[in-house]
């Protein structure tokens, strides 16, 4: 939302953004635009020759970064938008010197690498705050604020948190906590110093388009990348905000190392059927495993395998029931690639 605010007021924005749905350059796009495919190759031979004997080599991510960073300074950006790929202290984002760092809902996600407490978390997440550098927050556990707010004193850094929702115009995405998600990009924008006016804002939060986020493919599918317990959470809510009661043939399909059990618990209410598909991401949850997951935690829920993410969808549009397609934004763009008929044009990335 920053960046299509800001795209709205004029400004030349870089977005960067992970994991990508079908192709890696959505990754990086200027104004919009994704990377083409002639920059990405030129810009890759670059860093290739600059880094080919370093000791220890960069990681994938790291090297999308420059990658990034590169083509943003080649194509003279004015303002950069910059995603953390995970917690943020040790993120290869976290080299570049922010005006403003953002601070969105902390909860339980990569615990092998962040921690296995919000306060852990909370820490590795507020690594991003710098020196003197304004802090703009989204609501916290209790845990998490104490964190964050430590940090800052540590830092000098000015601190707010964003706790009321953006109501002045309709948010074209969808759910409740979008809103939010509107009022703290905004609240980002005044706190870098970022000339915006209201008609910008207006115009930037009603036109931004965020795909696989309660995505409306067509009247009968959905497609929602969530992919941890507090994703979970928020889709079920915001499924019951659109639909009410109505539930929902779900196709699930997790990574290896989510927290299925609680997930699926969180889907259940929402779900007439499971159906399980086989994705083509190396990192993804057997269906056989996760099928035992829903066995032991609702029997009487009916669910079913299929050997293919294209399979599935097959097998549910035989329905009339409401379709959702959710668990992992892999699955969400292997599942969009199927939906649009190009099912090569996938680009599996396990980062």
């Amino acid at each position: 939302m920053i960046d299509a605010i800001a795209r709205a007021a004029g400004h030349r924005t870089g977005l960067f953004t992970s994991p990508h749905l079908i192709s890696f350059r959505e990754r990086i796009r200027v104004n919009g635009d994704k990377i083409s495919e002639d920059e990405v190759a030129c810009g890759l031979s670059e860093i290739r020759e600059r880094i080919r004997d370093w000791d220890p080599h960069p990681t994938f991510f790291e090297i999308t970064t420059a990658l990034a960073l590169q083509h943003f300074q080649k194509t003279r950006c004015e303002i950069l938008v910059l995603e953390t790929g995970m917690g943020g202290r040790l993120d290869a984002t976290n080299a570049v010197q922010s005006s403003v760092s953002v601070i969105t809902p902390i909860d339980f996600d990569h615990e092998k690498w962040l921690g296995h407490s919000i306060a852990e978390i909370a820490k590795e997440k507020a690594g991003i705050i710098k020196p003197r550098i304004p802090v703009v927050s989204a609501p916290q556990r209790p845990e998490a604020k104490v964190i964050i707010r430590q940090r800052t004193i540590e830092c000098d850094a000015p601190l707010q948190f964003v706790n009321d929702p953006w109501t002045k115009t309709k948010v074209a995405l969808r759910g409740g906590h979008q809103k939010m998600n509107a009022a703290l990009a905004i609240a980002a924008l005044q706190a870098g110093a970022i000339s915006v006016s209201d008609n910008a804002i207006a115009r930037g939060v009603t036109s931004v388009e965020w795909p696989a986020r309660f995505q409306i493919w067509n009247e009968r599918v959905i497609i929602d990348g969530a992919h941890n317990p507090a994703g979970a959470r928020t889709l079920a809510q915001t499924w019951r905000e659109q639909f009410g009661n109505e539930r929902a043939l779900i196709l699930l399909a997790l990574l290896r190392d989510k927290n299925a059990a609680e997930i699926v618990q969180i889907f259940s209410p929402i779900a007439t059927k499971f159906v399980l598909p086989q994705i083509r991401s190396e990192r993804g949850l057997p269906p056989n495993q996760l099928a035992q997951v829903i066995s032991s935690i609702t029997p009487s829920l009916p669910h079913s395998t299929t050997p293919s993410v294209a399979e599935a969808i097959l097998a549910a549009q035989r329905t009339s029931e409401r379709i959702l397609i959710t668990g992992s934004l892999h699955f969400a763009g292997e599942a969009l690639a199927v939906l649009r008929g190009e099912p090569n044009a996938l680009e599996e990335c396990a980062q």
